[in-house]
């Protein structure tokens, strides 16, 4: 695969992981409310795989999550024809951005300011790593 393609395969895992991560944390918060109606459970095996169990049933958190693990196993698929130093880099900066324009957009508070300069020195980093 040239360069050009892996760049893009790595930018489009990075939005899929930055879409599903802010998407996967309003699916847990729909749990987590649901979870604090119901009576509290024991703490014992049983209770903890009962919790997990009905984390993964909520459908606002499994299919997102689905998706996140269908975008690692593109991501490992392209590591093994594109260069680690620089697929890790950006792939990490795409989803930091992704995640902070997904979470945005969903209504989330997020602070432009702060988001932006991080974003700006993960662009900067990579543009190091690679030149």
């Amino acid at each position: 695969m040239a360069i050009g393609g892996d760049a893009a395969s790595m930018v489009a895992v990075g939005l899929v992981w930055g879409t599903t991560n802010a998407l996967m944390r309003r699916g847990a918060l729909v749990w987590d409310h649901r979870l604090r109606s119901l009576p509290a459970t024991s703490s014992s095996v049983t209770g903890v795989l009962r919790r997990w169990a009905e984390l993964l049933l909520t459908w606002q958190y499994s299919a997102p999550f689905a998706v996140n693990l269908a975008a690692s196993a593109a991501f490992f698929s392209l590591l093994g024809a594109a260069p680690i130093s620089v697929a890790v880099p950006v792939t990490n900066a795409t989803t930091f951005a992704a995640t902070a324009v997904a979470a945005a957009l969903l209504g989330e508070g997020t602070r432009a300011a702060p988001a932006a300069l991080g974003t700006a020195l993960i662009v900067l980093g990579v543009w190091v790593c690679i030149s």
